[in-house]
């Protein structure tokens, strides 16, 4: 059997003052509850834990033995209160993988809201590509990542934060000397991507109305991110696909311009991926919900 919470404060309060009086009044116990408390202590134990006359109170030997271990009893309990609020939780390390574009526009200004908000965890960055990112969560190397690459590992889960929307580009001065408007054109253009797996490119390629596989590029380049891709797209030096939220203002300026306009790309979902085994998902969960607040820029 084990001693009672309750029976072990009235055992640390009577400890520190050695006046059962006054012990029974800062618990808010009368008298003869509190001395009820310490004999079902007593009894438990088999042994006395104070010395007490008319005039004093004492600890015996079993009772200063027991005062370090009620204590800490004690706050292994109030630590358990807290478990379920996140000022109790103990400070955490969480690094979080996201592309280098995504990362210094859209999650590094929120890394101080997101400690403000849970303040047990220490935010770390590591940046990446798609494809390593979801490795580098596979592996554990890093906790969890922002990322829209497909999913298609059951050991990975997800929660999502924002819709990412994409459009065909090339720039003004290029579309304006080698117009891109029928499928034969594609053949006086290069097309940039990630990698030569056409990760963004598909979602031009396989939208309902558009002309699907008939575009035969003269050259396919890969550029690894995301940003120097839009570089290159700049510069007039190919077409790419690309999130719609990292070209708005390209768009808005004239500097780029849509490629069959009139085609609806595939949309897709920035996520939080982490380790589907990982019991800390709650805490995924947190981050994702604060990061969903603030819109894509």
């Amino acid at each position: 059997m084990l001693p009672s919470i309750e029976s072990l404060r009235c055992f640390v309060a009577a400890a520190k003052l050695l006046n059962f009086r006054a012990a029974s009044r800062s618990v808010a116990l009368t008298p003869a509850a509190f001395g009820q408390r310490i004999k079902q202590l007593e009894d438990l134990f088999g042994a006395k834990l104070f010395l007490r006359t008319t005039r004093s109170v004492q600890l015996t030997e079993a009772g200063l033995a027991l005062v370090p271990l009620a204590e800490r009893t004690l706050q292994a309990a109030s630590e358990c209160v807290r478990v379920g609020k996140h000022a109790g939780l103990a400070p955490m390390d969480l690094v979080v993988g996201t592309r280098h574009e995504l990362g210094l526009s859209w999650v590094l200004p929120q890394v101080d809201a997101l400690t403000a908000a849970m303040p047990y965890l220490q935010i770390h960055l590591y940046f990446g590509s798609g494809s390593d990112l979801l490795l580098r969560v596979r592996s554990m190397a890093i906790d969890c990542a922002i990322t829209s690459s497909l999913l298609a590992e059951p050991k990975l889960d997800a929660v999502r934060l924002h819709r990412e929307d994409y459009v065909f580009v090339g720039a003004a001065s290029l579309l304006a000397e080698r117009p891109l408007k029928a499928p034969a054109h594609a053949a006086h253009h290069h097309l940039v991507d990630t990698d030569v797996s056409l990760p963004l490119y598909r979602y031009f390629r396989e939208a309902p109305a558009g002309p699907g596989q008939s575009l035969r590029f003269a050259r396919v380049v890969a550029m690894g991110t995301i940003e120097a891709i839009r570089q290159r797209v700049l510069s007039g030096a190919g077409v790419a696909v690309l999130p719609l939220y990292l070209v708005r203002d390209d768009l808005r300026s004239g500097a780029l311009r849509r490629v069959f306009p009139k085609v609806a790309l595939l949309h897709d979902y920035f996520r939080l991926v982490f380790r589907a085994d990982d019991p800390r998902r709650t805490i995924f969960e947190a981050v994702a919900a604060k990061l969903a607040e603030t819109p894509l820029r």
